[in-house]
Formats: structure tokens, sequence, C-alpha cells
């Protein structure tokens, strides 16, 4: 499997991931994003050995977009600064089932995680055992009875767009996790990581780079959107 490459210098690296490709790895021994990097490094610079990749953040496993990837120790420990003090901006793009009663708003929940169902659940009051949880939406586009939605996550919580999105009937096309109707053909979801804003570890300058959602049929009537 190839990697599509959206930004690259010295010290960052920042991909395109496919639905379905884990970013690490987990029981199933299955090959993952870091993996491909560390090929592509190793190939491109002819580098022999051990590669050193350093993932900054992570997607689910049936979420595609931008992943962020530190390729010196020094910009992973400076990258993984600015996600914990909350100096990136993620835009995220999501075709849900149904049009959400308001065009934009904000959501606030608190998350429950499951662990043992790998589930989360959302209460809209405050719940000690929960995680408070935001995220900014707006409606951008319809078309064929499909809504794509732009959505900006304040805090960064496990399935937080998801299960978000679900509370407010909602529910991203192929997710059955969270409410779905039916999956889609590739069992992906239609959750797509838009676009990441950041700082670069070393030149202090801000970078903005975005991935084209896949082409896929649940994506085709979304592709022309700037």
């Amino acid at each position: 499997m190839a990697l599509s490459v959206l930004f690259e210098d010295n010290h960052v690296l920042v991909v395109n991931k496919p639905a379905g490709l884990l970013v690490h790895g987990d029981e199933t021994g299955d090959i993952t994003l870091a993996d491909l990097a560390k090929d592509y490094i190793r190939h491109k610079y002819n580098k022999p050995g051990n590669v050193f990749i350093g993932v900054v953040h992570r997607l689910d496993r049936p979420v595609s977009g931008v992943v962020l990837m530190a390729k010196t120790s020094k910009a992973l420990s400076r990258l993984n600064e600015l996600f914990r003090s909350k100096k990136t901006q993620k835009t995220y793009w999501a075709v849900v089932q149904n049009k959400p009663q308001q065009e934009q708003g904000t959501l606030v929940h608190w998350l429950v995680k499951d662990s043992s169902k790998n589930v989360s659940k959302a209460f809209a009051k405050e719940n000690k055992s929960g995680l408070r949880s935001e995220l900014h939406y707006k409606l951008l586009k319809v078309t064929s009875g499909k809504y794509l939605l732009e959505v900006n996550p304040i805090t960064g919580r496990p399935h937080q767009i998801r299960v978000q999105l679900a509370s407010m009937r909602c529910p991203i096309l192929g997710d059955l996790k969270y409410g779905a109707a039916q999956p889609l053909p590739d069992k992906s979801i239609a959750l797509h990581a838009r676009q990441l804003q950041f700082e670069h570890p070393t030149l202090k300058t801000p970078v903005t780079v975005s991935a084209p959602p896949p082409l896929t049929a649940v994506w085709q009537p979304f592709l022309s959107i700037d």
C-alpha cells in the first residue's frame, strides 16, 4: 500500500490515512500507518535499520484523513505539547443520514467510555465518570438525502465526534456502532479528518494541511467543495 504524503520536511511527515488502516498496532497484528511511514522513509532516503517515526495523534480505524507524524524526537516532543495545550485546529467532514435541527451549533457532553465494548456514551449533564467534550458543527451541503457537516472538535476524546453527532440523531453514515442504519460497502464510516493547522516544531511558522476525501460513492457528491 502506497503512502499518500501531504507534507514533508526534515522534521514532519503528514499523510492522508485511508479508512480501514490502523494508526498504531493492536492485537490483530495488522500493518499500521506507522509501519508504512517507516518503510517510506527507509526507501526514499536509503536508510538501513531502524527508522524513527513518532505518531502525534490517531484516527479510528474506519476514519480517513490527515495524520501528523514526527521524523525526529525533538519534533515529537514539541508537537505532543501543542496537542496537549490545544494549540492545534482540527477540521473534520462527516456525512450523516439525518439533517440536524439547527444548521450550526455547539455540542457539549460528558463522555463515559465502556472499554469492554469499546464504545462511549454521551451525557448532556455533568457526569463524574465522564470527560467534558465539546465540538462545533455546521451544515455545508445537502444532496441526495445526505448531509455534509463540518466539525471542529475543541476537545479530543475517544469516538467524540461519532457519539456526539449520534446524540443529536445524526449518526455518521456506516457507523453501526453509533446508530447508522447500514454499513458502507468498504466497512468505513463517512468521517474524514479534512484539515489540520499547527505550528511547525522547529520553524515556529503556521502550517495548514488539507486532505482530499476518499473517492468512494458516499463522498462523490461532496468532492467539488473547497
